[in-house]
């Protein structure tokens, strides 16, 4: 296959990275090529049958992608034009006009080279926007290609671990390690078919068979207590198929032990090969986030909301993020607002959509009535549908007593307290609220109630922390 990239005004668009994808089956693979100083690409190998090419990284060019089909012993001439017009996805769209998505590597820029201790210093922001952003991590590890929770186990503790399931996978783990360096090695069941070969001489099923055994043992290590072992796996996996799991799976366990620049990395490079994967740019928002780059993090969960406007996930992360203290962004209010209204029985859409206004008005000094009532509206809509949601009785009280309506502030705590007795700010609140009410008794029990809940809550975040080992990155020459 050959063709050339070109501009709008049809001027040859030269260095733009065009990847070919086979679409033929279960099987994924991909070949990347760039273009000369004359916009020309050329893809040569025995293939046949359907493929999507796709190109567009170059500046605020859009993402082009064609599909084809490629007869064996023929050659195939495509053109792709990137025009100025919206007809494909891209989520640059939504980010600053000076910032730019990583490019897609041939090969990571970077090496995990060991494990080390977790350092307590680590992370952007207050504690509170910290834990936030290590609890999206272990939500964005859960997360399926339909954001269906449960596809990859996070990290555990050895007293999670059970001793005996422990022996079933480490016996797993053996046989799946013996039976790639048998394939590894060219030895099959029959001696007399031993033959060498290598990745590059292995045909795409085979490929994707021995990718599925990395695969595996990559989450065998993982839930054993191997971080080391299991990203390399996970590498190894993509490298042999990089399908939008194996990609999904290797960048998780990247930002799972803290590697958030190569997590970036690789999740770039499952946004390019998969634009149309919502979890791929969940998982950029969230490597942000981590990083302190809160715009760019609300503008990649826009982008993933926009792309599946149905699809739940998006906006959990969304509220998520801007129910700690920092202030959300416009373009969040707005997909929480369509949350809201795309899924009106939902108690979360109804209490994230709250919470954000809350926070973008009050930032704005725009507090005024109105807005209290729509408020007040969404977090009973909430607590209607969920009485559950401890966090929607714990908002309303804060409304409560910002209209200084003390009796119905405490009414809403107790409530809170009653469907979470762990919420330490509800506590917190309550106390004040019952010196404003004059019980100094009960403020002062509440008071020691969240001290306790909050150094039990602390201890219990260390505790976890210190269970996650760091990666240790080394990044390669450029």
């Amino acid at each position: 296959m050959q063709g050339h990239v070109r501009d709008s005004a049809g001027k040859p668009v030269a260095g733009a990275l065009v990847n070919l994808q086979s679409t033929n089956g279960a099987a994924t693979e991909t070949w990347n090529s760039r273009t000369d100083s004359a916009g020309a690409f050329r893809f040569t190998g025995p293939w046949s049958g359907a493929y999507t090419l796709r190109t567009g990284e170059s500046g605020s060019s859009l993402t082009i992608a064609k599909s084809v089909v490629l007869a064996a012993g023929e050659t195939t001439k495509v053109d792709l034009i990137l025009n100025s017009g919206k007809d494909s996805f891209s989520p640059a769209d939504n980010l600053p006009s000076g910032a730019k998505l990583p490019q897609l590597f041939d090969e990571p820029k970077f090496t995990v080279a060991g494990v080390a201790a977790p350092t307590n210093s680590g992370g952007h922001g207050s504690d509170a926007v910290l834990r936030n952003s290590e609890s999206l991590v272990r939500d964005t590890a859960s997360l399926e290609p339909e954001t269906e929770p449960g596809k990859k186990p996070a990290a555990q503790s050895a007293a999670q671990k059970n001793s005996a399931e422990d022996g079933v996978l480490l016996q797993e783990g053996a046989e799946i390690q013996a039976e790639i360096l048998r394939q590894e090695s060219g030895q099959t069941a029959n001696a007399a078919d031993e033959k060498p070969q290598g990745d590059l001489n292995l045909d795409a099923p085979a490929r994707q068979k021995r990718a599925e055994l990395y695969h595996r043992l990559a989450q065998i290590d993982e839930k054993l207590g191997n971080p080391l072992e299991a990203v390399h796996e996970y590498q190894r996996a993509a490298e042999l198929a990089p399908s939008e799991t194996n990609l999904f799976d290797w960048a998780t366990e990247l930002l799972t032990h803290r590697a958030l620049e190569p997590a970036t990395e690789v999740l770039a490079r499952g946004n390019t090969l998969y634009p149309q994967s919502a979890r791929m740019l969940i998982g950029l928002g969230v490597a942000a986030y981590a990083r302190g780059s809160y715009e760019r993090a609300a503008q990649y969960l826009a982008s993933a909301s926009d792309l599946a406007p149905n699809d739940p996930a998006p906006y959990l992360f969304m509220g998520k993020m801007q129910s700690t203290d920092t202030v959300p962004a416009a373009g969040t209010i707005e997909r929480l607002a369509r949350f809201a209204r795309l899924a009106p029985d939902n108690a979360r859409a109804n209490y994230y959509y709250a919470v954000g206004l809350v926070k973008s008005k009050q930032a704005a000094g725009l507090m005024d009535d109105a807005v209290m009532q729509q408020v007040e509206t969404l977090l009973q809509t909430a607590i209607r549908i969920d009485p559950k949601l401890g966090a929607a009785q714990l908002q309303l009280g804060i409304l409560y007593s910002d209209r200084r309506d003390y009796a119905a502030a405490v009414a809403a705590y107790r409530k809170a307290i009653d469907a979470s007795p762990d919420l330490e700010e509800a506590h917190y609140r309550l106390a004040l609220a019952y010196r404003r009410t004059g019980d100094a008794a009960g403020a002062e029990k509440e008071m020691l109630l969240h001290e306790q809940l909050k150094k039990q809550a602390a201890e219990r975040v260390e505790r976890e922390r210190a269970e996650i080992q760091e990666f240790v990155v080394r990044l390669r020459d450029k």
